[in-house]
């Protein structure tokens, strides 16, 4: 069996500096390795005015809850004309799907509803499960780049990050609510009452990186983010490029 492109994580924190040192590139990476291993992000569009998007929801929610994979769910706020203003819609998500879209993304391009997008490169219809599994995996094995993070003294965090990259990636704090029920009252799906998982409810930028070897404390103040309870990192290629690595924050 190949070995992972990254040895174990070292990470050397002292008190003053919580400083993390993460593994360094191996020749393997030269030789074009992958990291398989890696957790891979799905960024569900939903919205609470689209009939065709509680099957998405509720498979999310069943995603998440196998644990390997991180799922983010962006509701966009370009069906609130139908009736009902969607509680959780922000114009940044509509804004990141359209610029996916433009860019162009392999298997079911374009903007719509429910619309699940793999690593910044892939989208599929959000209910497709058999489909989307099977961009994780692709993605999975077409990983570059690695984030760690360790808890340091004082439920701070140190955040280390290797791998390659063809251009700048911004490394994001996203903050997002595990789980709303919303009773929602008019429009397509008015009477219903849907669960959406993490639900996207603020997003901050750490750092930026240009690839190799870089390191980054975290304050636990910075996870401040109103109305999260959960804290993934991302690591994205400026300009919604394509999502080179993400972990959630335990």
């Amino acid at each position: 069996m190949t070995k992972p492109l990254y040895a174990p994580l070292i990470a050397l924190i002292t008190l003053a500096t919580a400083s993390l040192v993460v593994p360094h590139q191996s020749s393997a990476q030269a030789d074009g390795e992958k990291l398989s291993d890696e957790p891979v992000l799905l960024e569900l569009f939903t919205s609470q005015g689209c009939s065709s998007c509680p099957p998405a929801d509720r498979l999310a929610q069943k995603l998440d809850r196998e644990g390997e994979l991180i799922v983010i769910s962006r509701p966009v706020d370009y069906w609130d004309r139908l009736g009902w203003k969607d509680t959780f819609a922000s114009p940044a998500n509509t804004s990141l799907q359209r610029t996916y879209a433009q860019r162009g993304l392999a298997g079911y391009n374009g903007v719509y509803t429910p619309q699940t997008v793999v690593d910044g490169l892939l989208g599929e219809v959000g209910s497709n499960e058999d489909k989307i599994r099977r961009f994780a995996a692709e993605a999975a094995r077409a990983k570059r780049a690695a984030i760690r993070i360790l808890k340091t003294k004082g439920g701070n965090f140190g955040v280390g990050l290797g791998g390659t990259t063809k251009q700048r990636a911004e490394l994001m704090l996203i903050g997002v609510s595990r789980s709303e029920t919303v009773a929602i009252g008019r429009g397509e799906n008015g009477g219903r009452q849907i669960t959406y998982t993490n639900v996207l409810v603020g997003e901050k930028r750490i750092a930026t990186w240009n690839g190799g070897k870089a390191s980054h404390p975290i304050d636990r103040s910075a996870l401040n983010i109103r109305g999260a309870d959960r804290y993934a990192l991302v690591l994205r290629e400026q300009g919604g490029g394509r999502v080179l690595s993400a972990r959630w924050i335990d």
